[in-house]
């Protein structure tokens, strides 16, 4: 190690300073010291660059070009990417697990005296992520945070991308199974759980891995997460959100919203209210019945072709995607709620004028919740602001689709319903109808916003009419037939001359630079018609930046109203999906209530009905109650839809606690509370756990939490032993149920 090398340790790149570095790079280790285990993206003109360890990491996994600044002892590593391509370079290395920040240029370096300044404006770490051509439209991408206490436990997620923020409490039990429902991309958590708690600590490490994001346990203290919230949401008490002050789901919350504050410099505006989860309200859902039932991915290839989901969603926004995946992961266990829904549904397929009409104007409605989440958070173009106005213009006429509607729901949808007449006015007024990717190519700002603009956009438009005479006034006067006007970015406007005719250059001319072809010149006139033209483009961008800035400010004063329009267009995008699921394929609106049965009568698996090439589905029939029918035994030969048969009773079962309609030709369904499933074996060697072991632990599971109101469904119970002790496992199973 060279004598005048100092190592300041630090995660990733470690600082060795020499006895003098640039004022750039004190800017870069001033931006590294600030997150040290971040790979550190640093603005430097038209390309992020990364130095030292970083670099090298960078190169590595991206596959790009590894350099240095200087040679021998003072060598820096250095890599980059350019900045307009640098989304999808981050995007690989969050995937990766790398957490990145975004040091930015906070100054414009046409004005700066001395060295521009810089400043991390963004930290990108797998929960959020914002990206749009990288996440899944229809699913959410959550970052949640977890406070165990000594009593439960306090869970809160958000997705950054669109503002959804909810918080819930649950039993230290039940907690696994509500991540699993969640499915988070990124769980802050204290790392003092593996001691306080390692069986549990050791199932977190194990499902989420490097998407487990330590935070001090001093995070997590009450009074500063309480503040933390209070500030958020300016307000003294988070009891108007309907969550107590005291509860550990706050400890949670504030926790996430000091990561968010953290990592996203503030900008968190989308982020309106939080929701408060009752999970006594839902339906409880454990992996294995979320894995068995194959809700939103199947068992064999882990995708989403072929689920329940990809069956059913006939979804036209993206939103409405998002928001089916949550009613399928969280059904209802209260029955005026699920009529709610259901009564919806009805009457869209009674109406099937409205429903066509309602589902062609979905369609033309882009993702305005995260197009949203990218005006809150700064990253919003102008390409962005008119998808926005393009989809609320549909906003008025599905409203008239729902003016005389009966169900209860839909006219309280029709209500939240805001068609943002001013905001799509100020939006179509402003901008033009296709403005660029960028505000440096100008063209963004529409003819008669601002008066000095067009006259600056009148100067620029008349350049290029003078430099077509001028080029014609000069080739007529020297006679070079083949002389042109040209222009880059070393010496601004130039006259190029072919070599063969340079001795007819005038003196004035004066000569700039020499090419293979030709010889390049400029005149007096040249350079004062360029000084004004291009004073005229820039402080036309100057103008256009200004302006767009404030009808971004302008719209973002409507967020609120915005998002609950767009949550308002989601769940009418459900509703008429379901109704059109249902009315294709015959499904029916059953009765829901609290009895104490299940009756379906010529049932039908809703996947396997609807499989290419499948034989036509043979319907039958579903009795369960806690009187005289409380279980179901099955038996019959290998093939013969055995498994087919218990499955489709709990899928029937769920579909009808979410508000849908079912594939039956009748069905009574008394709501149940928990569907629990044991189907299939498998070991499992990460916990060292056999097949026969795997099983009894989820029959453990069934026994000590099933309840009078939970359907159980178990197949081929005691296969992962011998047959006479299998018999008599699923005996006693069957007695104690």
């Amino acid at each position: 190690m060279p004598k005048n090398t100092q190592i300041i340790a630090g995660g990733g790149t470690q600082r060795r300073k020499a006895k003098k570095d640039s004022p750039m790079m004190e800017q870069f280790w001033a931006a590294k010291k600030e997150q040290p285990d971040a790979l550190l993206f640093f603005r430097m003109g038209d390309f992020y660059e990364l130095f030292h360890e970083d670099a090298e990491v960078a190169a590595k996994e991206l596959g790009i070009t590894l350099t240095s600044r200087s040679k021998g002892e003072g060598a820096i590593a250095m890599a980059g990417v350019p900045v307009r391509s640098m989304e999808g370079y981050l995007v690989r290395l969050v995937q990766k697990g790398f957490k990145v920040a975004i040091c930015e240029q906070l100054t414009d370096p046409r004005v700066s005296k001395g060295i521009v300044e810089r400043g991390i404006v963004r930290v990108v770490t797998p929960g959020t992520l914002t990206e749009e051509n990288v996440l899944d439209a229809r699913k959410s991408n959550y970052l949640a945070a977890l406070f165990l206490g000594k009593t439960g436990a306090g869970l809160a997620w958000v997705d950054l991308s669109t503002g959804r923020f909810r918080v819930t409490e649950v039993a230290k039990e039940q907690l696994v199974d509500e991540l699993a429902r969640i499915a988070p991309a990124e769980l802050l958590w204290s790392p003092d759980l593996v001691e306080r708690e390692p069986e549990l600590a050791a199932e977190l490490g194990r499902t989420f891995g490097p998407r487990l994001s330590e935070r001090d346990p001093w995070r997590f203290d009450h009074d500063a997460t309480l503040r933390a919230l209070q500030r958020h949401f300016r307000v003294a008490t988070l009891e108007g959100f309907g969550l107590a002050d005291d509860s550990r789901a706050v400890q949670a919350a504030g926790c996430l919203i000091e990561y968010l504050e953290e990592t996203q410099r503030g900008q968190c505006e989308h982020i309106l209210g939080l929701e408060v989860v009752d999970t006594r309200d839902v339906l409880v859902l454990d992996r294995a019945t979320q894995s068995c039932l194959e809700l939103v991915k199947t068992q064999r290839e882990g995708t989403s072709d072929g689920s329940l989901l990809d069956t059913i969603d006939q979804t036209r926004t993206p939103m409405g995607g998002r928001l089916l995946r949550e009613w399928l992961l969280a059904p209802l266990r209260a029955v005026a709620p699920i009529l709610a829904r259901q009564r919806g549904v009805a009457e869209f397929v009674d109406r099937p004028f409205v429903r066509e009409e309602a589902r062609e104007l979905l369609g033309e409605v882009r993702d305005v919740e995260r197009l949203v989440a990218k005006l809150s958070t700064g990253r919003a173009n102008g390409r962005d602001l008119v998808a926005l106005a393009q989809s609320l213009e549909p906003v008025h006429p599905l409203r008239e689709q729902l003016d005389d509607a009966q169900a209860p729901r839909l006219a309280e949808l029709h209500a939240a319903l805001d068609p943002l007449d001013d905001v799509v006015t100020d939006l179509r007024k402003t901008l033009t109808p296709d403005p660029p990717m960028t505000l440096r190519d100008g063209g963004l700002i529409a003819q008669g916003v601002d008066a000095e603009l067009d006259e600056l956009r009148q100067i620029a438009g008349d350049g290029k009419t003078w430099m077509a005479k001028f080029q014609a006034k000069e080739a007529e006067r020297t006679g070079i037939n083949g002389l042109k006007i040209g222009y880059n970015s070393v010496f601004g406007y130039f006259i190029e001359v072919p070599r063969g005719q340079v001795d007819r250059v005038p003196e004035e001319y004066i000569r700039k630079q020499t090419i293979k072809t030709a010889e390049r010149y400029i005149t007096p006139q040249l350079k004062e018609f360029e000084t004004k033209v291009l004073k005229a483009e820039e402080v036309s961008k100057d103008i256009e930046y200004r302006l767009f800035n404030e009808l971004k400010d302008r719209v973002a004063q409507h967020l609120g109203r915005i998002l609950t329009t767009a949550r308002a267009i989601a769940e009418v995008d459900v509703l008429s999906a379901l109704a059109q699921t249902a009315a294709e394929r015959r499904y029916c609106a059953p009765t829901v209530d609290e009895g104490n049965a299940i009756q379906i009568t010529d049932g039908r698996h809703p996947v396997i009905e609807v499989q290419p090439g499948a034989e036509a589905f043979v319907p039958n029939d579903s009795r369960l109650d806690r009187t005289n029918h409380l279980v179901t035994i099955l038996t019959g030969p290998n093939m013969a839809g055995k498994s087919t048969y218990i499955r489709q009773t709990a899928l029937i079962t769920l579909l009808a606690q979410i508000g849908s309609f079912v594939p039956a030709a009748s069905a009574r369904i008394g709501v149940v509370d928990r569907i629990f499933t044991r189907i299939g074996a498998a070991d499992d060697i990460g916990r060292g756990a056999s097949t026969f072991m795997v099983e009894m632990v989820e029959i453990a599971n069934i026994l000590n939490n099933a309840t009078d109101r939970s359907l159980v469904v178990l197949d081929e119970v005691g296969r992962g032993t011998s047959t006479f002790d299998g018999l008599a496992l699923a005996w006693a199973i069957v007695e104690h149920l």
